[in-house]
């Protein structure tokens, strides 16, 4: 049985469990290597640091199982390349995945859920945008084509009513695009702390805009992947803890990847969870996001199905 083998683990044991694999990820360059590709995020994402630590750290865990990151726009197109087969697993935000009829894409699953994301509006501080109904007709970025933000903040203008002058800018583009005046405003849906807003809050001075009133919106209209958040005063300098909407994110993987296999790595992250963030370090490699990866959170998915593996890996904590 899965949950009873795993742990065991040794090389060989997970090249085998790699046979349920998509054809050509085992086709290292050794031969008994296992290569898997993991689909992050766009330049100054959390996805793309978190989704470096990841993979690192699992490659590092999981014995002859090397595992890279495939740069994106982050959450819609993960979940295009997953479905695709170019990748065997992403990152993901809940809203962007569930369907229409309130499930997952039809041959993904969950490895676990991560930590929360919350959806930033942020604008310089001498703007006199103040809320987000003053946004109308202003140039606002709404993140990378098929990322989370994009999915996310459409739908909060949509259900608001408000008609901006939309612009697609990745979060490592929309904040120079901030501060030069070329956009009014930025939204972001990420980790808190995000590296982009970061770097310009530490050399101009921005705001958020609160943004309480929208998550009753969208928990009304679409039950489930939201919640109340806020952003503590703590993550941008000079910038007051501000209400803020909230989605977990997920890492995903594919239904046909081997069960065994999706046990390692579920293994992986959250026996060495501090590996992951850094080892608690406040330098340039920390991953403060991935403080909040437990296995009390980890388990709770909502509609997503966790995979096998996962599953059985999760099972097995409870003994």
């Amino acid at each position: 049985m899965v949950s009873n083998m795993v742990p065991r683990l040794g090389r060989r044991a997970v090249l085998v469990a790699a046979g349920g694999l998509l054809a050509g990820c085992a086709a290292g360059p050794e031969a008994d290597e296992v290569r898997l590709r993991l689909a992050t995020g766009p330049a100054g994402a959390v996805y793309r640091r978190i989704g470096g630590a990841l993979a690192e750290h699992v490659s590092q865990q999981v014995p002859g199982v090397t595992m890279s990151t495939v740069p994106s726009g982050a959450s819609t197109d993960n979940i295009r390349m997953l479905r695709a087969g170019e990748v065997h697993l992403g990152l993901s935000s809940l809203d962007a995945l569930i369907t229409t009829d309130g499930g997952a894409p039809p041959g993904l699953s969950a490895v676990c859920r991560l930590y929360d994301s919350h959806l930033h509006l942020v604008v310089m501080a001498g703007s006199p945008i103040r809320a987000l109904r003053d946004l109308v007709g202003r140039r606002v970025s709404l993140g990378a084509r098929d990322s989370g933000t994009e999915f996310t903040s459409r739908r909060v203008l949509d259900l608001s009513r408000v008609a901006a002058e939309v612009r697609l800018l990745s979060q490592a583009e929309s904040a120079p695009a901030l501060r030069d005046g070329a956009i009014d405003a930025m939204f972001s849906l990420t980790g808190v702390p995000t590296p982009a807003i970061t770097e310009l809050a530490l050399r101009h001075r921005v705001r958020l805009i609160p943004l309480d009133s929208q998550v009753d919106a969208l928990f009304t209209a679409y039950p489930g992947p939201y919640s109340p958040g806020t952003i503590p005063a703590t993550a941008y300098a000079g910038v007051p803890a501000t209400p803020a909407v909230a989605v977990p994110n997920m890492l995903l993987v594919r239904d046909d990847v081997a069960a065994d296999l999706v046990y390692a790595i579920a293994d992986a992250i959250f026996t060495h969870t501090r590996a992951i963030t850094g080892g608690g370090s406040s330098g340039p490699e920390a991953v403060p996001e991935a403080w909040h990866i437990n296995v009390r959170t980890g388990i709770s998915t909502g509609p997503v199905p966790l995979h096998p593996g996962a599953a059985a890996w999760f099972r097995d904590r409870k003994h």
